[in-house]
């Protein structure tokens, strides 16, 4: 894909594409939901973002009870876990339209087991983060976890207790997902645009990678002209994001992201991720892909250092796709590709920086403010499951 300048005659194009999504839903589970009875309040279908907010809403309000929620995207429902035997609680889920789920550990105890990992088995080639499906923690090993470290690794998962945690095996070794190449280019790296943003002191801009921000403060277009300077990122520890302002102090960054052939779609919102909610992922090497969500608040520990409060997904992603973006098919802004394990020929695990972290960390907002006037939104692309990146020199794309 092709980069452009963005001059302030033409709106900004962040670099991905939203299309309808074809991975499969969670389904409901039968152990432990409930939902019945002649004063039952009636179900509700929610939306990803009303997910998302009702998610976070019960979390306060059930405290200690809340066992985490996940998504149904075939049936449109939330499904909330309730520790403890709470017949309080389980009545404000349903008071609330979502499935009542019983679970045994809480968020709390699941979180406290995270912290018991991240002080005993802080491992290059692993990672952790809070399934709600299983109500469990995931924890993941690459290729590289051998010997002495694989031991420690397998007595700590079992030190936590019976069904806390479970481990598996990552195909590839976990690394942040730059390379030297073309495409946006800065201190040898390679990587691509995330979302436009209006930075905290009103100047145009976009989101990246984090990692892709500490390689170096200077990124050009592939033919080497002028694109942006970092102002801020963070990589390792509490997140991989960073933020860039345009060269061009004229340009404009509208929500709005390329879909191939001249098309555009509308980024409405920065969204939290709701685990089962469906997502794709676009980046300078690899395209167009799609998943869904497997894990919220994961740590993965590279070689570089540990990175947390990730979002994790089944979304294959490969070098240079770094700071990428990942949406929802109804405009939702997700998250920003930090790296994982796997490729996009045999599938992998993949790790992003959720957009509403970003935004918040730099004091910026998606897209130009309402100052520029956005290009007309397009149709998505057919539902085809994979799209390559455009050809170079397609109009109106950005190449991220």
């Amino acid at each position: 894909m092709k980069h452009q300048r963005i001059p302030k005659r033409k709106a900004a194009v962040a670099g991905a594409a939203v299309v309808a999504l074809g991975a499969a839903a969670v389904l409901l589970p039968n152990a432990g939901a409930t939902q019945s009875g002649p004063d039952t309040p009636a179900l509700r279908q929610f939306t990803p973002p009303a997910a998302s907010e009702l998610s976070a809403r019960l979390a306060d309000r059930l405290g200690q009870n809340f066992g985490g929620a996940y998504y149904d995207s075939d049936e449109r429902r939330v499904v909330v876990n309730v520790a403890g035997n709470d017949d309080t609680a389980a009545d404000q889920v349903r008071a609330a339209g979502a499935v009542v789920r019983s679970v045994e550990h809480s968020v709390t105890e699941l979180k406290a087991a995270s912290s018991t990992l991240k002080a005993e088995a802080t491992i290059p080639g692993t990672s952790w983060a809070v399934d709600p499906v299983t109500n469990e923690i995931r924890v993941t090993a690459d290729r590289t976890v051998k010997g002495a470290d694989w031991d420690r690794l397998k007595a700590t998962v079992a030190g936590l207790g019976a069904d806390m945690a479970r481990i598996e095996r990552a195909a590839g070794e976990f690394t942040p997902f730059a390379s030297g190449g073309d495409a946006i280019l800065g201190g040898g790296a390679r990587c691509s645009l995330g979302f436009n943003v209006t930075t905290r002191d009103g100047a145009p801009g976009f989101l990246t990678a984090g990692h892709c921000g500490v390689a170096t403060a200077r990124w050009t277009e592939a033919n080497g002209t002028p694109l942006g300077t970092i102002q801020e990122a963070t990589f390792p520890g509490l997140g991989d994001l960073a933020v860039a302002s345009y060269d061009d102090p004229a340009a404009q960054a509208p929500s709005v992201v390329a879909v191939g052939q001249g098309r555009t779609v509308a980024i409405r919102q920065a969204l939290d991720a709701t685990v089962g909610q469906e997502v794709s992922r676009m980046g300078s090497t690899t395209g167009l892909h799609e998943g869904r969500v497997t894990g919220l608040n994961a740590t993965v520990n590279y070689a570089e250092g540990t990175v947390s409060g990730l979002v994790q997904t089944d979304v294959c992603a490969e070098p240079g796709d770094s700071g990428g973006p990942l949406f929802t098919r109804d405009g939702g802004a997700v998250g920003l590709t930090s790296g994982g394990s796997g490729d996009c020929a045999g599938g992998g695990i993949t790790f992003f920086q959720p957009v509403t972290t970003a935004l918040t960390a730099f004091g910026a907002t998606l897209g130009d403010g309402g100052s520029g006037q956005q290009p007309p939104t397009d149709p998505a692309p057919p539902q085809d499951g994979t799209t390559n990146p455009p050809e170079d020199g397609a109009p109106g794309e950005d190449d991220d």
